[in-house]
């Protein structure tokens, strides 16, 4: 278990810190080396081969195995334009939807994963629903875990490329989830719990419909669904999907950040975006659907 730190308190009397959410999560990580466990020591954390890892005074660990493409992770523009767009509850259906399908699925000694995490919005909404269940947010970008080390007092934050692996725990996760994200499907299957849940949330056809082709956005292939299960690969198995629609009317600037926020970002010129967006109704009603799709262990 993680240490505890204590302050003698005088008297004989012990006073115990709360351990951080950081300190929660270390059972359930393991070092990207050398895959042994980990162990909380001060400012670091450290495996029995000498692997060490600062972690960031904002509260988050860096588990990275080695160099990775930062030009691949979301970047301080991308996550300030999520944090604007999330925080007005316009994508909140998706972890209402997620919530109690990961409650059914919590076992109190696993943990609750998040691959692409980004700023720890979904998790820390669903985390909100189980008491005392502890959630790991991983991220390649540190913009986003810088905001997600602070959105929930049960969630840690750690940097990861999720290609080169996940530094969790082999059969610790009772519950994992994946939003808008690059997903690895055989780390996914490593580390999911034998009677654990995998929730992949994508966007249909119908997603952001009114802006797409107004604004020149990104498309959903029509295979998508086919894909998905051939990116996971052969050890997980699709047990079901919804599709959940909802509506929301956005202004200028909310459509600006939901544009600026995902992928569109690395493909859209900021000048010539804003003179899109400028030609748009001030008020414009736009759905979002997406597929949540509930895998388990083959």
């Amino acid at each position: 278990m993680p240490d505890r730190p204590s302050l003698d308190g005088g008297g004989g009397d012990e006073v115990t810190t709360a351990p951080t959410p950081l300190d929660q999560a270390v059972p359930f990580l393991r070092c990207p080396h050398c895959a042994q466990d980990l162990h909380r020591a001060d400012a670091s954390l450290r495996c029995p081969a000498g692997h060490v890892f600062d972690v960031a005074r904002q509260g988050y660990v860096s588990l990275l195995s080695g160099a990775s493409n930062p030009h691949v992770a979301d970047t301080a523009a991308m996550v300030a334009a999520r944090e604007e767009f999330l925080s007005g509850g316009h994508l909140d259906p998706i972890s209402e939807a997620l919530a109690p399908l990961v409650a059914a699925a919590a076992d109190a000694s696993s943990c609750v994963l998040d691959v692409g995490a980004g700023t720890g919005r979904h998790l820390g909404r669903v985390l909100a629903e189980m008491p005392d269940r502890v959630g790991v947010a991983v991220d390649l970008s540190k913009h986003a875990l810088r905001r997600a080390a602070k959105a929930h007092r049960r969630m840690a934050a750690v940097c990861c490329d999720v290609w080169r692996g996940l530094p969790i725990r082999t059969g610790s996760v009772a519950a994992a989830i994946n939003v808008f994200a690059p997903r690895n499907g055989a780390e996914l299957r490593r580390v999911l719990a034998p009677q654990g849940t995998l929730l992949i949330v994508t966007p249909t056809d119908r997603h952001l419909a009114q802006l797409v082709a107004e604004l020149d956005l990104l498309t959903v292939a029509p295979d998508k669904r086919g894909r998905l299960a051939d990116t996971l690969g052969p050890g997980l198995v699709l047990r079901d999907r919804d599709t959940v629609t909802w509506r929301r009317e956005l202004d200028h600037a909310q459509v600006r950040a939901v544009v600026g926020m995902g992928p569109n970002a690395w493909h859209q010129d900021s000048a010539a975006l804003a003179e899109k967006v400028a030609g748009l109704p001030e008020r414009i009603e736009v759905d979002f659907s997406v597929d949540v799709s509930r895998y388990g262990p083959a």
